[in-house]
């Protein structure tokens, strides 16, 4: 769990940055999430609330599956398999997460072409990235960091 938080406030770092920065203003994937769960449910939600489940399925789900998974991915380091189950994750986001949200696959569906899907992939890798060094660093006796 403590490798997820730490890729999770990696995230959240390049996340707030993109909205700092002003890049790709109509993207805002946790604005339409916050949209699309106040549709789901039928009341609003707050703006928090997209954030936190962002943060929490980074930091327990994806953390516990990626040690579950760690043996079984490929490389032989902890980046190199954060790096497979990078792109495992943004193939699942463009196919399934993406199209639920009204984007279409890999957010085709648009008006940014591929800045949407290629920024996505920014996004996933620098959780993911960070989640297996950060793994391979709280876990040296198991695994290689280098």
């Amino acid at each position: 769990m403590m490798a997820g938080a730490i890729g999770s406030l990696a995230h959240t770092t390049l996340m707030l940055a993109k909205s700092k920065l002003g890049l790709m203003p109509t993207f805002q994937p946790y604005l339409d999430m916050q949209t699309y769960l106040t549709g789901l449910i039928g009341s609003d939600v707050p703006v928090i609330v997209p954030w936190a489940l962002s943060f929490i399925n980074g930091s327990v789900v994806l953390g516990f599956l990626f040690s579950i998974m760690y043996k079984l991915l490929p490389g032989r380091h902890g980046y190199s398999k954060g790096f497979a189950f990078g792109i495992m994750g943004w193939v699942m986001m463009g196919l399934f997460f993406f199209p639920m949200m009204g984007y279409g696959i890999f957010a085709s569906g648009t008006s940014m072409n591929l800045m949407p899907a290629l920024f996505s992939l920014l996004m996933i890798l620098t959780y993911s990235i960070t989640l297996g060094l950060a793994y391979s660093l709280l876990t040296p006796r198991l695994h290689n960091f280098y």
